[in-house]
């Protein structure tokens, strides 16, 4: 289960995909949510020929607000997304409502030594883009539990960072989600129960009242310990239900004979994956998480295409998922002058998009903007995996 709540209609504000106008656009982003959007808004005030493709399912559209966003704390996360689009119509940046189905390199590409992509949506329509930006998020893995939808983005949620407050000093409790049975969890990421211990501890700060139900997910002697010099008591009895009054988490019932244990909000510890297929498709490496290699900038190792907000790292709040759209914008700015300049000085098409050497170019980018943290594995310094237990919940 990746989500329990059906996403919203899409909002009046999209263009109609048959206005598009047929043309190579310099940037196609695949996806509609703050991360895209804040990357079109920086490449449409470039004055770059740019359009977001969007299926209109942001992963936290059950949320009736978001947090940590300075300036918009407490706003609708929709409402953030509709005023993005209405900010992009200023500058002529079209938001289209498409589900991309596929997206390939085309023949051009290998000719003119240039990146080159062809994007083709649901209904068979394609474009063509000289850059790509995958923006389309992260899926969360949810347990099967009845209940969970009705409470999905109010009383239960998964980050304590964007929920947490509203529920201080409550009954806390966390839910385990053990892998599928078959489908092993990616050796680079923390295990289900190291998850439910993790997010058990962090709900402290929050509440002295936490309650983890593993619900399967076992939990390791090291994580009990920790969770044990916090305070946190641990349920073994499988859950059965969420019993819900008036649209709000009442208590959670467990075990053979069903007793309803009091708990006024629920955090499911579940496992986050990207929105990967199109990456895959175009061959980009992937680090043991499971998540795309990306370096500081979110370029991939497939040269043109970068990945930005939570379908490159699950840590991304709101704020900073926005920010990462923004420092890609730029920088594949700059990288497509680079191609230019590449092309003006040999007379032809020499690789730009994937040089090193240009002043504009994804390395040299990256140097002035600071960046000193890793040594450059390609052109610029890649993300690597969280510590074990560090990831955000």
């Amino acid at each position: 289960m990746t989500s329990p709540i059906a996403p919203p209609p899409p909002p009046t504000s999209y263009r109609p995909l048959q206005a598009l106008p047929d043309q190579l656009w310099e940037c196609v982003i695949v996806g509609g949510g703050a991360a895209g959007l804040n990357a079109a808004l920086v490449l449409g005030r470039a004055r770059r020929r740019v359009v977001v493709l969007d299926s209109g399912s942001p992963l936290n559209a059950p949320a009736p607000h978001m947090h940590g966003f300075l300036s918009r704390d407490g706003t609708s996360p929709l409402e953030l997304l509709r005023i993005g689009r209405a900010e992009l119509e200023a500058y002529g940046v079209p938001v289209v409502a498409a589900h991309v189905s596929s997206v390939s390199k085309t023949s051009l590409a290998e000719a003119a030594g240039n990146p080159h992509f062809e994007i083709t949506l649901e209904g068979g329509q394609r474009l063509r883009a000289q850059r790509l930006i995958v923006a389309h998020g992260m899926r969360l893995q949810l347990p099967e539990v009845p209940g969970l939808q009705e409470v999905w983005g109010d009383t239960a949620a998964n980050c304590p960072y964007c929920h947490g407050w509203e529920v201080r000093d409550r009954p806390l409790a966390v839910l385990g989600v053990p892998a599928t049975p078959g489908t092993p969890e990616p050796a680079g990421m923390p295990g289900a129960g190291m998850r439910a211990a993790h997010l058990g501890v962090l709900l402290t700060q929050w509440s002295p009242d936490v309650l983890v139900f593993p619900n399967g997910a076992e939990i390791d002697s090291v994580g009990m310990a920790r969770l044990e010099a916090r305070g946190v008591r641990v349920d073994p009895r499988p859950v059965v239900r969420l019993e819900v009054e008036q649209g709000k988490l009442a208590g959670i019932v467990v075990g053979r004979d069903e007793e309803v244990v009091p708990r006024e909000a629920l955090f499911v510890a579940g496992a986050p994956a990207p929105h990967d297929a199109f990456l895959a498709e175009l061959g980009a490496a992937f680090l043991p998480s499971g998540w795309p290699e990306v370096d500081f900038t979110g370029k991939t190792s497939v040269p043109g295409v970068w990945a930005v907000g939570q379908a490159a790292d699950p840590m991304h709040l709101v704020i900073s998922a926005a920010a990462s759209g923004a420092r890609a914008a730029a920088v594949i700015n700059a990288d497509l002058l680079e191609e230019v300049l590449n092309t003006s000085h040999t007379g032809h098409a020499g690789h730009a998009g994937h040089a090193d050497h240009g002043t504009f170019s994804p390395a040299n980018v990256a140097r002035l903007l600071g960046e000193q943290r890793h040594a450059p594995p390609r052109t610029a310094p890649t993300r690597r995996d969280p510590p074990r237990g560090g990831s955000r919940a």
